[in-house]
Order: structure tokens, then sequence, then C-alpha cells
């Protein structure tokens, strides 16, 4: 079965950086059509942070353009999150998606990012 499996979590002062990871596990990245990130915060909403097609088009809401990237190695079946100038309001729980060319979608088990002020 298809599982992705984050990485990369933790603590990191205000400015930092951290980079995530999301590795495709018992399958091929390329059953995914767009690849995604997605965050969710206490007492909030799930929202996407960034998504990359599969020829690597990305794309990413106002919030966190420009400091945050997203990249795929198809070789390792891996999608990174690089995120610089990290903020307090980005803490939470970053999840990795995909999203299936046949339909549906996968989630990961998350990892906490934590940026203190």
């Amino acid at each position: 079965q298809v599982q992705l499996v984050e990485s990369g979590g933790g603590l990191v002062q205000a400015g930092g950086s951290l980079r995530l990871s999301c590795v495709v596990s018992s399958g091929s990245i390329f059953r995914f059509s767009i690849m995604g990130w997605y965050r969710q915060a206490p007492g909030k909403q799930r929202e996407l942070v960034a998504a990359v097609t599969s020829s690597g088009s990305a794309n990413y809401p106002d919030s966190v353009k420009g400091r945050f990237t997203i990249s795929r190695d198809n070789d390792k079946n891996t999608v990174y999150l690089q995120m610089n100038s990290l903020k307090p309001e980005d803490t939470a729980v970053y999840y990795c998606s995909g999203n299936y060319y046949t339909g549906g979608k996968i989630w990961g088990q998350g990892t906490q990012v934590t940026v203190s002020s």
C-alpha cells in the first residue's frame, strides 16, 4: 500500500529555515498528478501551502510566496518543502498529499513545525 512519510519538522526561531521531506513509500511518485503540502494550525482549517505537478509547475498562496519552495525528486520518490524566513504564524502540523491520476487523494501522517518568536 502506498504511503506518504513526512520528516523534517521541528522547532526553529523566527527568521530561520526548515526543509520538509515527503517520501512516497511502497509505490512510485509517478502515480500522482499533483503533490502538495498543506498545514493545519490549532483551531484552523487545513490550508494548501504549496503544490507541484508532475511536470514541475508549482503554485503557492500569497502567505508563503517568496518564502517557501516546493520541489520533487522523481528518482528518490520524494517531495521537498524548503521553508525560509519562517514566522510564528507558520506554526502548524504540515501534511504531504498526493492526488492520484485515477482520482482520489492520500495524506501523510503530518509533521509538526513550531516557530518561536
